[in-house]
């Protein structure tokens, strides 16, 4: 997607060649536009499959997925929680999930209440580099008696072994922006 790389290229911070920032437009302040573009490019590229249900995590999923959601005709979104609350109740999916820009492991949370058995899922994620928040979201998914139709990841680090682990467990994966590696605190993008 044309638009998401050069708002990565003008916007995204690279940080000591390892994470690439971009919080003024994805993960802390929105781009409303750009963001219902993302959702729209989803939309496409899920259009062959039947999907019941988005099912994303806290808090930068969430955009991402409302704005997929308006392009695929309002179907409803389930976040992940990543911190259990005071209004946590009833029996829940869980599953445990390393974070590598935060370097530590939380357990991932989705009441059974809004995950229902035998729908057709897409996943939704604004990063995936080891994969290890799309496979946990996968494993909820499963946990209900569910199925994955795909995984839509909004930016992919392509020299991180999230791809191959997902589509090693059988997973379609679609990403928006590929990034194959950075050179001089730059994202060179895959082609």
């Amino acid at each position: 997607m044309d638009e998401l790389k050069t708002r990565i290229q003008q916007d995204g911070i690279v940080i000591d060649n390892r994470i690439l920032k971009v919080d003024n437009f994805l993960n802390q302040q929105i781009d409303t536009a750009l963001i219902t573009h993302v959702g729209q490019a989803f939309a496409g590229r899920f259009r062959d499959c039947p999907i019941d249900r988005i099912v994303t995590i806290e808090s930068s999923g969430i955009a991402v997925a409302y704005a997929a959601s308006i392009a695929m005709a309002n179907i409803p979104i389930v976040f992940a929680r990543k911190k259990k609350s005071l209004l946590t109740q009833g029996e829940q999916y869980t599953a445990s999930i390393y974070s590598y820009t935060k370097e530590e492991t939380y357990t991932a949370s989705i009441s059974k209440t809004y995950l229902p058995a035998h729908e057709n899922i897409l996943i939704i994620d604004d990063f995936l580099a080891s994969g290890a928040a799309a496979m946990g979201m996968a494993q909820l998914v499963e946990q209900a008696g569910s199925t994955v139709a795909g995984i839509g990841i909004v930016i992919e680090k392509t020299f991180q072994p999230g791809r191959q682990k997902l589509e090693g467990a059988g997973y379609r994966v679609e990403s928006l922006a590929r990034i194959s590696h950075f050179e001089n605190n730059t994202p060179i993008f895959a082609e």
